[in-house]
């Protein structure tokens, strides 16, 4: 990924908290000499930095994951910046991002234990606090014959790059104006970057 040096973010803690905040990822690696993508969400584990997930079986995809290294890109909150909201005209269009892009090994799983604590991960994620589901009041047997159509992996994470472009390169001034308007738009992509420049000031 491109980033020039006053939009990086080197914190890994940082980027640990925008994959957890924005977790339905796009892996990307090569399938029969192809590029690969596959959308879904995925479990970061920050201990053994690690990342679970599973894919659809009939999903070719994860045929050859452990055989080269992938890419996972998590898309944080992102906005058009228009340049009418500058003090000046003289300028251009231009968009704000956050984005981390985590590299690594895949691996297969196929322990059943650690196929089933992968999606109670999940479902721990995502479920409504007060959520009347459990994954262990399913039938076995139905969650048995559900299991041999996902395949699950994990991928351990040797690098990480983070890019938080929020206007950095521009004067204060111009900044506050941008998050000026971003807040009254009051839509949620641009009330988290407005909030994501304020902290940047």
């Amino acid at each position: 990924m491109y980033i020039p040096s006053h939009f990086e973010i080197k914190d890994h803690n940082l980027m640990y908290e925008i994959i957890e905040q924005n977790g339905f990822a796009t892996l990307i690696s090569q399938h029969q000499n192809h590029s690969f993508a596959t959308h879904l969400p995925l479990i970061l584990d920050r201990t053994n930095e690690c990342l679970y997930g599973h894919v659809a079986r009939p999903n070719p995809h994860w045929r050859d994951l452990g055989q080269q290294e992938v890419l996972v890109i998590f898309q944080g909150p992102h906005s058009y910046i228009s340049p009418s909201w500058y003090e000046t005209s003289q300028s251009v269009p231009t968009w704000n991002y956050v984005a981390v892009h985590a590299y690594g090994q895949a691996e297969l799983i196929d322990d059943e234990q650690e196929v089933m604590a992968s999606m109670q991960g999940l479902i721990a994620k995502y479920e409504e606090p007060n959520s009347p589901y459990d994954l262990g009041s399913v039938d076995p047997a139905y969650l048995a014959g559900l299991s041999k159509g996902i395949q699950a992996f994990k991928i351990k994470i040797t690098r990480m790059e983070g890019k938080a472009k929020l206007s950095q390169n521009h004067p204060v001034e111009r900044q506050k104006l941008v998050i000026q308007r971003l807040e009254a738009l009051n839509r949620e992509n641009e009330r988290k970057i407005a909030a994501l420049m304020k902290e940047n000031l």
